[in-house]
C-alpha cells in the first residue's frame, strides 16, 4: 500500500488546541463495517452501541511529566526531553539544542537535581544521568507534561495535567496519552456497567514514536519504536471468558489494540510483559479485536494504517473526509470514532 494513501486534506483549525468540556461531550463518529454506514453522536452515548458481554480493554499508563528545562553552567537555556528509563536515574533522551550539548555537560534544573548529558545515541537521541535515580519523584517536582507538537502553548496551562491523562491513569511510563481513553468519566463507565459491559486494563507506556511519521513510499518499508507492554493473567483470562461467552473485545485506541494482536495466540488471549514493535497495517487480518474505539489520527502515521487495517482503507478514508466536511475536532485533543 503507497503511503500517499493515508494522505487528506485537514484544515489547521480543526487540530483540537485544548480538550472538551465535559469529556464525554466529545462528538462520536460511529462506523459500521458490516453495512458501511457513519452516523454521529456523543461520546457518552458509546453504551449504546455495545451488547452485555461485550469487554473493553483500556490502556492504563500515566503520562509522566517528560519535559524539563535547566541550564548548563555557561547560562545557556537547554531542554531535555525523557524518552525512555534505561536503568536508574539512566534515561534516553531529545536534548535542544543538541549541537550545543557536549559529552558530560551538566545541566542544572530546579530544586538543585542536576542531569548529565552523556553520548549521542541513534535518532538524535541522547543518554542522559541524573544526580538521584528517583527520577519520577523528581518529575512531579520540575517537570512539565509533554503535549504533542501540534498543541501550541505559549505558557504552561495547568488544566492540561489533568486532561491530557486518562482519568484510570496508574502506571506511569508513557510520554504521550492513550488519547482514545480521554473521553471516558465516572457517567460513562456507569453506563456500561448498567449496560452489562465489562472492562479490563492493560498497559502500554506511549512512546514519542507514536508521532512518528511514516516516511517511506510504502507502508510495508515503515518501522514503529518499541513500547514496553504489560497484560496480567486476570486481565488475559477476564479476555479470554468474554470471548468464550460470545462477547466482543472492544480495544480502547490504537495502544491496546496492539497489546491485544500481540498476546493473541493459537486462539487465546496470554498474559505477558515487555516490550512490542507490532506495526498493524493493510491487509492486516485482527485475530484479538472485534470492536475499535480511537481518534483521528495524524496522515500518513502507523496510527491510521492502523485504523484502516481495521476498518478498511476506502471505508477509513471516507469517514475522515466526512469528519473534515462535518467539522469534528481532530488528534489528542479531538473527537472520537468507535468502529463496529
Amino acid at each position: 500500500m503507497k503511503t500517499s494513501e493515508l494522505d487528506y486534506d485537514l484544515p489547521e483549525a480543526l487540530i483540537a488546541q485544548s480538550p472538551c468540556e465535559p469529556r464525554d461531550a466529545a462528538r462520536m463518529l460511529v462506523l459500521d463495517r458490516s453495512t458501511g454506514s457513519m452516523r454521529e453522536d456523543a461520546y457518552r452515548n458509546a453504551a449504546h452501541y455495545l451488547r452485555p458481554g461485550d469487554c473493553m480493554a483500556l490502556n492504563n499508563t500515566r503520562v509522566i511529566r517528560a519535559r524539563l528545562f535547566g541550564r548548563k553552567d555557561t547560562g545557556g537555556h537547554v531542554e531535555i526531553f525523557l524518552l525512555h528509563e534505561e536503568g536508574p536515574g539512566v534515561w534516553r533522551a531529545l536534548v535542544r539544542p543538541s549541537a550545543r550539548v557536549k559529552p558530560g555537560t551538566q545541566i542544572r534544573l530546579a530544586d538543585g537535581v542536576a542531569v548529565t548529558v552523556e553520548e549521542a545515541l541513534a535518532e538524535g537521541q541522547r543518554r542522559v544521568r541524573f544526580s538521584q535515580p528517583d527520577v519520577l519523584s523528581v518529575l512531579e517536582q520540575v517537570g512539565q507534561i509533554p503535549l504533542p507538537p501540534y498543541v501550541h502553548r505559549d505558557t504552561p496551562d495547568a488544566n492540561d495535567l489533568r486532561r491530557y491523562q486518562t482519568i484510570y491513569a496508574e502506571q506511569p511510563g508513557a510520554v504521550a496519552a492513550p488519547t482514545a481513553g480521554l473521553h471516558f468519566t465516572d457517567d460513562v463507565f456507569a453506563a456500561l456497567d448498567a449496560a452489562g459491559v465489562q472492562r479490563v486494563y492493560l498497559t502500554l507506556h506511549v512512546g514519542y514514536g507514536t508521532f512518528k511519521p511514516i516516511t517511506a513510499d510504502t507502508l510495508e518499508a515503515h518501522r514503529v519504536d518499541p513500547e514496553d507492554f504489560v497484560l496480567s493473567e486476570a486481565a488475559a483470562d477476564q479476555l479470554n471468558a468474554a470471548r468464550a461467552r460470545g462477547g466482543r473485545i472492544v480495544a480502547v485506541g490504537t495502544t491496546a489494540t496492539r497489546v491485544l494482536e500481540t498476546q493473541f495466540r493459537d486462539g487465546s488471549f496470554r498474559a505477558g510483559a515487555g516490550v512490542t514493535n507490532a506495526y498493524l497495517y493493510p491487509p492486516y487480518q485482527f485475530r484479538a479485536v472485534d470492536v475499535l474505539q480511537t481518534n483521528f489520527h495524524l496522515p500518513r502515521s502507523s496510527l491510521l494504517a492502523l485504523v484502516c487495517a481495521f476498518a478498511g482503507p476506502e471505508f477509513t478514508m471516507e469517514a475522515y473526509r466526512y469528519a473534515v466536511k462535518n467539522r469534528f475536532r481532530f488528534y489528542s485533543y479531538g473527537d472520537v470514532m468507535l468502529i463496529l
